[in-house]
C-alpha cells in the first residue's frame, strides 16, 4: 500500500494535498507573472501593525470600556491578545515553512486538502473585502463629522448608504456613501502602484498612527486620576470576558499581512518575526492606551465613538483632541490597505492553483502586482461601502477569519506529527497546547456571532460549493495530467484551463 493510499501522501479527490515541496518550489518572483520580492522585516511589521491597530484603539476600546467592561477593558485586550497569540504562533510557523502568497488558504491546502483550502480561501475573499468596506464606512463617518465642524455642508445624498437617511432627504431617495467609495478605490490605486511604493505609503501612515498613540499615552498619563479605576470590574469578570470577545476582532491583522509572504525579501526568516513583532507592539500600545483612557475619564463618561479625542476635549485640550481625530482617520486607512492586500493575494494564489480562472493571476509586467484582482476587490468593497449601512456590512465579517484561525491551528498540529523533520525557521511553542488554545478560543468566539452572520455565511458557503464542483475541482492544477501546460504553470501565468 502506498503512502497516498494510507492518507499520508498528496491524496486524491477532495482531499488531495498540494505538496509543500511544490509550493516552496513555485517561482513567485521571476517570470512574466510573478510577484516582486521587495518587503523587508520592518515593512512587513508595519503592514501587520497597520492591520491590527485601527478602529480598535480609536473607538472600540472606548465602546467596550463604557458599555461592557469598564476599566477592565485592559483585561479584555490582554485575554484577546493571548488568544490571538496562540493563532499567531501557528501562523508564524507556517509563514517560515511555506513562504508563499495565500496564508491560511495555502496552509490548509498543503496540510488538510484541497476542499479545506478552497473554503478557507473562499471565505477570506468575502471577509477581507467586507472588512475593507466596514472600515471605509467608519472613516467616512469621522470625515463627515470633521467637515461639519469646519462649517462645510455637503449634499446629503453623498453622506451615507441607503437606509441611513436623516433629516433633509426622503426615505428611498438616491443615496450613496461617496467618501467610503472613493477611499476603497484610492487604496486599490495605491496597491496597484507596485509593492515597493505601496509599502512606503503604508509605512508612513503606520508611523503617523503610532506617533498619535504615543502622544495620547505621553500626554494622557499626566491626567490620570486613579480613582477612576475603582471599581475595576464594574460589570464583573463576565463583562471583561464579553469584552474580550468583542475586542478580539481588533487584535488580528497579521493573518492578512502573512498573505504577502511571496513579496518578502527573506520570507522564511522575516515573516515569523514580523507576525510576532506586529502583534507584540500592538498589544503594548493597546494596554497603555486603555490604562490612560480609563484613568483620564470615568468609564461611565467615555465617549463610545470618539473616546480619545473626546477625553482630551473634556480635560480642556480640544485642539489635541482634534489632532487625534485627524490622526485616527489617517491611521485607520492602514487597515484598508492590509486587508485589501490580503484579499488580492488570496485570490491570486487560488487563481494560480487553478481553483479560480488563471486569467486573474496575471500580474503587471513592470510593477509585478495582480492589478486585475486588486481593482476587482477595490470595486467590490466600494460597492459594499457605498450602498450598505455599516451594520449590514459588518455582518459579512468575522466568521471566516475565525474559521481560518481554527484551520491554521489544527494544520500546524497535523503537520508537526505528519512531517516532524521539515526545516522550520520558527516552531510554535507549547505544542500542541498553544494551537489547541487558539482552536478553542476561536470556536468560542464563533458562538457570539449573530444569526444574520451565520445566514450570510451559509449563502456564501453554498455559492462556493457550486463554484468548486462546477469549476475548481476540474481545473485545479492538481487535477491536470503531469507535463500538461496547465500543470506546468505554477508561477501565476495563465495557462490552459482545460
Amino acid at each position: 500500500m502506498t503512502s497516498a493510499q494510507r492518507g499520508l501522501g498528496p491524496g486524491s479527490g477532495l482531499f488531495r494535498r498540494k505538496p509543500i515541496e511544490q509550493i516552496t518550489g513555485e517561482n513567485g518572483e521571476q517570470g512574466p507573472a510573478g510577484l516582486h520580492r521587495t518587503l523587508g522585516l520592518w515593512q512587513l511589521t508595519a503592514i501587520g501593525i497597520g492591520g491590527i491597530i485601527g478602529a480598535g484603539i480609536f473607538s472600540l476600546a472606548g465602546a467596550v470600556a463604557n458599555q461592557t467592561a469598564g476599566p477592565a477593558v485592559l483585561i479584555s485586550f490582554l485575554v484577546a491578545g493571548v488568544a490571538s497569540a496562540a493563532a499567531a504562533f501557528s501562523y508564524a510557523e507556517f509563514a517560515g515553512l511555506i513562504p508563499k502568497a495565500g496564508s491560511a488558504y495555502t496552509y490548509g491546502y498543503a496540510v488538510l486538502g484541497e476542499i479545506a483550502g478552497w473554503f478557507i480561501g473562499w471565505d477570506l475573499l468575502l471577509e477581507y473585502t467586507a472588512i475593507v468596506a466596514v472600515v471605509a464606512i467608519g472613516i467616512s463617518g469621522y470625515f463627515n463629522d470633521l467637515v461639519g465642524l469646519l462649517g462645510i455642508h455637503l449634499p446629503t445624498w453623498m453622506l451615507g448608504a441607503p437606509g441611513t437617511e436623516t433629516g433633509g432627504i426622503a426615505p428611498g431617495s438616491y443615496r450613496v456613501n461617496l467618501f467610503a467609495v472613493l477611499l476603497c478605490l484610492l487604496i486599490a490605486f495605491v496597491l496597484n502602484q507596485g509593492m515597493r511604493n505601496a509599502a512606503r505609503f503604508e509605512s508612513t501612515l503606520v508611523y503617523l498612527k503610532i506617533a498619535v498613540v504615543l502622544v495620547v499615552i505621553a500626554v494622557g498619563v499626566f491626567h490620570i486620576n486613579t480613582a477612576n479605576y475603582n471599581p475595576f470590574f464594574p460589570f464583573g469578570m463576565s463583562g471583561a470576558m464579553t469584552g474580550a470577545a468583542t475586542v478580539f476582532f481588533a487584535v488580528f491583522g497579521y493573518d492578512a499581512m502573512s498573505t504577502a509572504a511571496e513579496e518578502s525579501k527573506d520570507a522564511q526568516r522575516h515573516m515569523p518575526r514580523a507576525i510576532i513583532y506586529s502583534l507584540g507592539i500592538s498589544m503594548v500600545l493597546y494596554v497603555l492606551a486603555c490604562l490612560v483612557l480609563t484613568g483620564m475619564v470615568n468609564y461611565r463618561d467615555v465617549n463610545a465613538e470618539s473616546a480619545f479625542s473626546s477625553a482630551f476635549a473634556d480635560i480642556g485640550m480640544p485642539l489635541l483632541g482634534s489632532v487625534i481625530a485627524v490622526g485616527a482617520i489617517l491611521g485607520i486607512l492602514t487597515v484598508l490597505f492590509t486587508f485589501m492586500l490580503g484579499a488580492s493575494r488570496v485570490w491570486f494564489s487560488m487563481s494560480r492553483d487553478g481553483l479560480l480562472p488563471r486569467w486573474f493571476a496575471k500580474t503587471h509586467p513592470v510593477r509585478k502586482v495582480p492589478t486585475r484582482i486588486t481593482w476587482i476587490v477595490g470595486g467590490a468593497s466600494a460597492l459594499i461601502a457605498g450602498f450598505l449601512p455599516i451594520g449590514e456590512a459588518a455582518e459579512l465579517t468575522n466568521i471566516g477569519i475565525l474559521l481560518a484561525f481554527v484551520v491554521v491551528c489544527v494544520a500546524v498540529i497535523v503537520l508537526r506529527y505528519r512531517q516532524p523533520d521539515l526545516p522550520r525557521t520558527f516552531r510554535t511553542p507549547g505544542m500542541p497546547v498553544v494551537p489547541i488554545i487558539g482552536v478553542v478560543f476561536s470556536l468560542w468566539l464563533i458562538t457570539f456571532l449573530a444569526p444574520a452572520t451565520w445566514l450570510r455565511f451559509a449563502v456564501w458557503f453554498l455559492i462556493g460549493l457550486g463554484v468548486y464542483f462546477g469549476y475548481s475541482r476540474r481545473h485545479s492544477l492538481l487535477n491536470q495530467p503531469a507535463g500538461s501546460s496547465g500543470a506546468a504553470r505554477t508561477d501565476g501565468t495563465p495557462g490552459s484551463t482545460g
